[in-house]
């Protein structure tokens, strides 16, 4: 008698999102600014999730979980990003599909609201990969997602740190890049981030959030990634990519991959954090900050969100 044949496990749904990594800590960072962030993260897994329970894809859910965090003013994404040093806000995003390593990416953009759904639209109208400055907020125009006035991403706190000499580049990174990674019923993954940048950004500063291979990379031979940090060290790192060719081609654990990377930035001055979404298994959510906005939930893992190391 043949053997019965073995049936392998069925993909089961993931999803693990960021708001930052930074110097935040019990002490500096209110219960109610707390409370505040831990339920914008919980309100981005919520829409991701619906998707991905009810079949959908990856690249939607990223999409998803993103936009809710870029209309969260507790993070630097959107409404709520930093200011330039000219006290305007410049915001950057990129957006990735493992399944064929399409994506999509726009930098300075100054009037959409939802900058990760721009970057979308870049990936499925243009032959580009990137659009930035006006030709960005020219091509925004052509779309039909929502536009809004520079003023609109610019909250009270933003404010109020500007006027306190917010013009002067920080490096500090107190307020968070938002990303998603994902994983759908049918084994692709996706990852999408966006970002204000640095505070006081001068000459048309762009950092890694919204460079493909950097701060945001899909592959489903190997993984998603989203980091977040000094941008300008993951960007030197070219870590999401690190990452993804480490799994893919060394053979090395996701766990091991992002740590190896995120020590590449530690040894060039940097840190930061990243979350990594693999092909099977759980997701890996990595900072070498002291604090990181993070969650997760999965088909049969409730949803949990966390800021600092002994969350």
């Amino acid at each position: 008698m043949s053997a019965a044949p073995v049936t392998a496990a069925p993909t089961t749904w993931s999803l693990a999102v960021h708001g930052g990594a930074g110097g935040m800590s019990p002490a500096t960072l209110s219960a109610a600014a707390q409370a505040a962030a831990r339920a914008a993260l919980h309100t981005a897994l919520a829409a991701g999730a619906a998707i991905l329970r009810d079949g959908g894809g990856a690249i939607d859910a990223v999409a998803a979980a993103v936009a809710v965090l870029e209309d969260a003013p507790q993070f630097n994404a959107g409404h709520g990003a930093v200011f330039t040093a000219d006290g305007t806000v410049e915001l950057d995003a990129a957006i990735m599909d493992g399944r064929n390593r399409r994506a999509g990416a726009v930098a300075r953009v100054t009037r959409t609201r939802h900058p990760v759904d721009l970057a979308r639209a870049v990936m499925a109208r243009t032959p580009h990969v990137m659009l930035a400055g006006v030709g960005a907020d020219a091509f925004a125009l052509t779309t039909e997602l929502e536009q809004v006035a520079n003023d609109w991403f610019k909250t009270p706190e933003r404010r109020r740190q500007f006027a306190e000499g917010g013009a002067t580049f920080d490096r500090a990174m107190k307020y968070g890049t938002v990303g998603a990674v994902a994983r759908d019923n049918d084994g692709h993954v996706a990852a999408a981030t966006s970002t204000g940048g640095v505070t006081g950004k001068k000459w048309g500063r762009i950092g890694d959030s919204p460079i493909i291979g950097a701060g945001t990379y899909a592959d489903d031979r190997a993984c998603a990634v989203s980091a977040t940090g000094s941008g300008e060290d993951f960007l030197c790192a070219v870590a999401g990519h690190e990452v993804a060719a480490q799994v893919r081609l060394a053979g090395q654990s996701l766990t091991a991959a992002v740590r190896a990377v995120l020590d590449e930035v530690a040894a060039g001055g940097g840190a930061g954090g990243m979350i990594a979404m693999p092909r099977t298994g759980e997701p890996v959510l990595t900072f070498t900050t002291t604090a990181m906005y993070r969650g997760s939930v999965a088909a049969d893992t409730p949803a949990t969100v966390a800021i600092f190391a002994e969350d």
